[in-house]
């Protein structure tokens, strides 16, 4: 599987890569816990669902990014603060999502998934962020890779690095080695659309295991060989997001990858933002449809911070 990239100015790129994981968790997010079976079809999948449809979370206006929009956000404003992945910062500034609404439109805070939730009472207990997160074999929803993307739009150094960061922003809230696999390769394809490069997930993956250790390389090969890959099916499991959002990446432009995101069903916010952060990548942000950029609330909060980023 290869995904090519446009070359396109970098500004272009990394504000498409942010607004196109916003967009794509606003767009998911009406959708979120229905079966495909239950989904309009692809062409009326947008910011609005059609009428009648009984969209998930009724009482959010359209427009509003989710957890995951929430918790990239909190990422990127922490890494351009201290110049550098600092997770107690990293982990106060997801409390502050959680408890105050910060990092949101309009302060409204829903949708923390049961793994998170468990890892900010730790760190509200005192627990280091670097340890709060799960880390049993079962702890391997896809929080951490959800808001990963801004790591990838803010780093400059070497691919070493930018996989052992990837790993360690998901230890707040996903301690499993498989999630962190999950990041770094995702992060790693991020680089290679940025650089305006076709991306060949088998040729990356071959690179990164030079910087893995012995589990973590066992979990890239169970990454590279899930069953998920061949089938996948839109569900919370980071495997399984990590294999749809590459397949809905395959569609020919940004709005039919969040449609094609979204139609897996499911955690249809985490697909479409997973995938829309690459998409918006791919296409640049004027390949965002103008329409969705328009109705995405908080939009003064994403220009400050790309500004910020611009400056990096």
């Amino acid at each position: 599987m290869s995904i090519h990239a446009s070359v396109l100015s970098r500004r272009n790129v990394i504000a498409g890569g942010l607004y196109g994981l916003l967009i794509g968790d606003a767009v998911g997010r009406c959708y979120e816990f229905k079966p495909a079976a239950d989904l309009p079809p692809p062409e009326a999948i947008a910011m609005r669902p059609p009428s009648g449809y009984p969209a998930t979370y009724p009482f959010v206006p359209a427009g509003t990014w989710t957890d995951d929009g929430a918790q990239a956000l909190a990422l990127l404003d922490s890494l351009l603060e201290c110049g550098r992945l600092d997770l107690e910062d990293f982990g106060a500034r997801l409390l502050a999502w959680c408890d105050e609404g910060a990092y949101t439109p309009d302060g409204q805070v829903f949708d923390i998934g049961m793994q998170t939730a468990r890892a900010f009472s730790r760190m509200r207990a005192g627990i280091p962020a670097a340890r709060a997160g799960d880390a049993h074999e079962h702890a391997n929803g896809n929080g951490a890779l959800m808001r990963v993307l801004p790591l990838a739009l803010w780093h400059r150094g070497a691919d070493a690095e930018l996989v052992r960061l990837a790993i360690e922003q998901g230890r707040p809230t996903h301690g499993h080695p498989r999630s962190g696999v999950a990041c770094a390769t995702y992060c790693l394809l991020a680089r290679r659309l940025l650089q305006g490069e076709t991306a060949e997930v088998e040729t990356l993956a071959d690179g990164l295991g030079e910087f893995l250790d012995a589990t973590e390389r066992s979990e890239l090969d169970r990454l590279m060989t899930a069953p998920e890959r061949a089938h996948p099916a839109g569900t919370g499991y980071v495997v399984d997001t990590f294999w749809s959002a590459l397949r809905a990446l395959e569609a020919s432009s940004y709005d039919a990858v969040i449609r094609a995101a979204v139609g897996f069903g499911n955690d249809t916010d985490t697909t479409a933002c997973i995938a829309g952060g690459l998409a918006g990548i791919r296409f640049g942000i004027e390949g965002i449809p103008a329409d969705w950029k328009d109705e995405l609330r908080g939009r003064d909060r994403v220009e400050g911070l790309l500004e910020r980023l611009a400056r990096v």
